[in-house]
């Protein structure tokens, strides 16, 4: 290899790692371009809300349905995954949604339903992680996985309303096994 060849190899791998030292700059002006988005459009819908709800002292009573708070006029507000985990809210529970001043939501657990703890065994899906009870499958919240450090095969204590109407369970526990 000639001098000239060895100085074009070293510029084409100088080039390279300029090359991507740019592209790693313009994906994360990228991510905080669309994080700015996404938390100005988060603030909006939450100002909206709050204007919406502003004639009520801003407190709305509504159930649990899983995933999200529902009002009684039906319209549904997302309920943090780490509260309703840490909680261990069932479908149907009672909730309590106050929208203060600055749009920010605190949700309380109000009346929670009659409860059935259920055992079952992790599984994961598309969507997420489920459990399934004698053959019945319940959707579980991935931040309940998270924080039980829960794996695919465990059993899973869940609790689960006691008519037993719902898709979804509130993890209880994990059985570990030797």
């Amino acid at each position: 290899m000639t001098k000239k060849d060895k100085k074009n190899q070293t510029l084409e791998g100088e080039d390279l790692a300029t090359i991507k030292q740019l592209l790693d700059s313009a994906e994360n002006q990228i991510r905080r371009a669309k994080s700015l988005i996404f938390s100005t459009e988060i603030e909006d819908m939450a100002k909206q809300i709050a204007e919406d709800y502003q004639d009520s002292d801003n407190v709305i009573e509504g159930i649990f349905d899983g995933e999200q708070f529902v009002a009684p006029d039906g319209k549904k507000f997302q309920v943090p995954a780490n509260y309703a985990s840490k909680s261990k809210l069932v479908t149907g529970d009672m909730l309590k949604l106050t929208i203060l001043p600055d749009g920010s939501f605190v949700y309380k657990q109000i009346s929670p339903v009659d409860r059935e703890k259920v055992i079952g065994i992790l599984e994961e899906s598309g969507e997420g992680f489920r459990i399934n009870v004698n053959d019945k499958l319940y959707n579980v919240l991935t931040a309940s996985i998270t924080y039980f450090k829960a794996d695919i095969g465990d059993k899973i204590v869940a609790l689960i309303p006691k008519d037993g109407k719902s898709d979804w369970a509130a993890v209880e526990n994990v059985i570990l096994e030797d």
